[in-house]
């Protein structure tokens, strides 16, 4: 028996879709918000690997250092 706890929407509640259908609160697809409850874990794993190549690649992230 998997005793696996589910892996964890990356959601936080601030839903606006841009014009690729990426939501730029969580940095999902709009196919892979409504496909998340269907999805394993390894399934969840994959669209947060996703999720974060998104959100590096956002003019919105702040990806510098600023403890250096």
């Amino acid at each position: 028996m998997n005793t696996e706890k589910p892996v964890q929407s990356p959601c936080v509640n601030i839903c606006y879709v841009d014009d690729h259908d990426i939501c730029q609160g969580c940095y999902r697809s709009v196919e892979e918000i409504n496909a998340w409850m269907r999805l394993d874990n390894d399934g969840r794993r994959r669209v947060l690997a996703k999720v974060a190549q998104r959100e590096m690649a956002s003019p919105f992230v702040n990806t510098t250092n600023k403890s250096a």
